[in-house]
């Protein structure tokens, strides 16, 4: 009888404590904003995969420069390609390197934390000065330097930022780690014997896991403006392909002449990075409102 209690209680307590994790999300205005605009651009992006309103690929040079209409409402380019659809197609590349490139920063970052938090001082060491030495590179520079080593393709680009990002994760693990190292319970997890992937998967993992999605939603806003940074730059997506940054660069001679061709590809990024900015700063103001 007693047990069946408390199970009822350890329930009604879990119950009790998502209750209130909805409640502080449904009353974080910053966090809703940001998940409405990041849906909206998911779904932008979903509807890309299947039509765009026109062939963001086919030129029409009797159509260029045409301002925006409701037939073309992000207007025409020099070459009569449609603005609208080739943003959307630009969103493709945005999203697929911000998952990638947050992919390899996340899984190697965190392998090198947990490697450090969890080994003897002198490999703790040895792993942080690398970070440390790698931190040391401005991450735009430092996949810039790649890229001119491995080439000027939206591929080498999302591989040169995901290691860029490498240092900022292991850190972040690592700190985490050593904190929860400390505790009665991993304290206890480690003199009754448990085995290290036990300790990670059930006592460590759950305890960095909100630190660890605020810095991954940040991640991702850094991702895709360094992606178009370097787009810009003609480091990353190659013609034809489109993307914001691309289209940015592509526009930049037209200004004057065509000032949309410039305005929707940057709002399209500033959409982008506000979204995954205003999530994370909700995630972290509702996993730690002090912080």
């Amino acid at each position: 009888m007693k047990k069946s209690e408390k199970k009822r209680t350890e329930a009604f307590d879990s119950s009790e404590e998502l209750r209130r994790t909805f409640r502080k999300i449904r009353r974080h205005r910053g966090f809703i904003v940001g998940f409405l605009l990041l849906f909206s651009l998911c779904l932008l992006t979903a509807t890309s995969l299947l039509f765009t309103p026109h062939d963001p690929y086919k030129m029409n040079p009797k159509a260029s420069f045409q301002p925006p209409s409701w037939n073309h409402p992000f207007g025409t380019d020099d070459f009569g390609r449609d603005t609208f659809s080739r943003c959307m197609v630009g969103s493709q590349t945005a999203l697929l390197v911000g998952l990638v490139s947050t992919s390899i920063s996340l899984g190697f970052g965190l392998l090198l934390g947990l490697l450090a938090g969890l080994s003897s001082k002198w490999v703790d060491e040895i792993i942080m000065r690398l970070m440390d030495g790698l931190y040391a590179f401005p991450a735009i520079l430092f996949a810039i330097a790649l890229i001119s080593v491995l080439g000027s393709n939206v591929k080498n680009a999302t591989i040169a930022i995901g290691i860029a990002r490498i240092p900022i994760f292991a850190r972040e693990v690592r700190n985490s780690v050593r904190q929860v190292r400390i505790k009665n319970f991993a304290v206890a997890a480690r003199a009754m014997g448990v085995s290290y992937p036990r300790q990670i998967l059930f006592y460590y993992l759950p305890s960095i896991l909100a630190p660890l999605t605020v810095l991954t939603s940040s991640s991702f806003a850094y991702t895709i403006l360094s992606e178009s940074g370097l787009s810009y730059l003609g480091l990353g997506s190659q013609p034809p392909f489109p993307s914001w940054g691309r289209l940015l660069m592509e526009s930049q001679r037209f200004l004057t002449r065509a000032p949309w061709l410039s305005v929707f590809p940057g709002i399209m990024i500033a959409w982008a990075v506000l979204a995954f900015t205003l999530l994370g700063d909700g995630l972290r103001d509702i996993a730690d409102p002090k912080i």
